[in-house]
């Protein structure tokens, strides 16, 4: 953690309190999520994913008689807003969990915040570190350090491609993280990558020298861990480059319908292991009753809005089987002692469990960007996992 996020974090845990026990008796059941809903970079679509579960639930009748009160509040992408977020929900709210948040900073704010209060987070989109190394934390979907051994395990493994080369670029204390996953792909393949640069910049104006460096390097796929508008602008240095043979192995964080429409040169191909069964398979039963709901709630399709869903209904389900009231000391321990539920969007079950660390998603489904074709499409027709240590 920076020391700018640490000091947020200390003077809003020392205003937190003792741990409250979250609303029991027969009014509705708080729920709360904590969220980039503006900012610099924003995911709104898993909180509203997860309320459109809630409220077909409510519509339904809810839990036991009970409705689920959803509320989802706005980090705005900054520290101290992200603390007071949380505290909003768990503290003033009482809420029993949080279900759905995404957000690129509110697990390395709050982590500690929800172990104090004895709260748990069934996160919709984990992104940075500590959102998989929390007790109290887990989260759906698999992340960006187990996404990036999957996207090495394709390229060595299934394209039999040589000559990898990574190009990160590193916000906080993710660069460990990124290196434990290179180092996880290293140690199941025997092999090694051909140049790492960890210097490249979020948002930078030009890429060119990044992608000079890695040519000459003798790259011949890279791994990147960009947002979109980063890939876009190094995807496009390599054309300008006239580096037209080059495989990119990405992330999710680029899979998406508007990635593909603003890229008209590939390369060697785009590849990405998405984390849920691929969206843009229209046809797919595997994301029909998703697809459904968002869409009759006029929710994007996305990534994020499949992570916010899976995580209202494995909650859901884990409600469903409570006996007796419901707070968050019964919550918690339903959460704990769930059994691993599977769905068709995910290649690995999911269960909360009693770990020290929620890392457990290691599942991908491999799809393509060809050039010219402006469409994602399926790479494969099974899971790629991580092998089993």
């Amino acid at each position: 953690m920076s020391r700018g996020l640490a000091l947020a974090a200390a003077v809003l845990l020392a205003a937190g309190g003792c741990a409250g026990s979250g609303g029991g008796t027969g009014g509705p059941i708080v729920v709360g999520s904590v969220n980039a809903l503006s900012g610099s970079a924003t995911f709104p679509e898993a909180s509203q994913a997860a309320k459109a579960v809630f409220d077909a639930a409510n519509a339904s009748g809810g839990v036991n008689g009970r409705q689920i009160e959803y509320k989802a509040i706005d980090d705005k992408g900054d520290p101290a807003a992200a603390a007071a977020a949380a505290r909003e929900v768990v503290s003033g709210d009482d809420a029993v969990a949080l279900v759905g948040s995404s957000s690129l900073i509110e697990c390395e704010i709050n982590a500690k915040y929800y172990e104090q209060q004895k709260i748990l987070s069934v996160q919709g989109i984990g992104v940075d570190p500590a959102c998989f190394n929390s007790p109290n934390i887990a989260p759906v979907n698999v992340g960006p350090f187990h996404d990036m051994t999957l996207t090495l395990l394709y390229g060595s493994e299934v394209l039999k491609l040589n000559d990898i080369c990574a190009l990160l670029e590193i916000a906080g204390n993710t660069l460990p993280s990124y290196q434990a996953a290179i180092d996880e792909w290293s140690k199941i393949t025997g092999k090694k990558l051909k140049y790492v640069d960890a210097t490249v910049p979020y948002g930078g104006s030009d890429y060119t020298s990044y992608i000079v460096k890695a040519r000459a390097a003798g790259c011949k796929a890279i791994t990147v861990n960009p947002v979109e508008p980063d890939s876009i602008g190094q995807l496009k240095a390599a054309q300008a480059q006239g580096w037209n043979d080059v495989t990119w192995l990405l992330l999710t964080s680029v899979y998406s319908e508007n990635f593909a429409k603003a890229i008209s040169n590939a390369g060697a191909g785009v590849y990405v292991p998405a984390e849920f069964y691929p969206f843009t398979d229209a046809a797919s039963p595997q994301t029909k009753d998703w697809r459904e709901l968002m869409t009759k709630n006029k929710i994007p399709l996305t990534s994020f809005s499949q992570g916010g869903y899976l995580a209202a209904k494995y909650f859901l389900d884990v409600l469903k089987g409570m006996k007796g009231d419901i707070t968050r000391e019964t919550v918690t321990k339903a959460l704990r002692e769930m059994k691993p539920i599977t769905d068709p969007m995910v290649g690995t079950p999911y269960a909360f469990g009693n770990g020290r660390t929620h890392h457990d998603n290691t599942a991908g489904w491999p799809i393509k960007l060809a050039s010219g074709t402006n469409r994602w499409a399926l790479a494969a027709d099974d899971w790629l996992r991580i092998p089993k240590k």
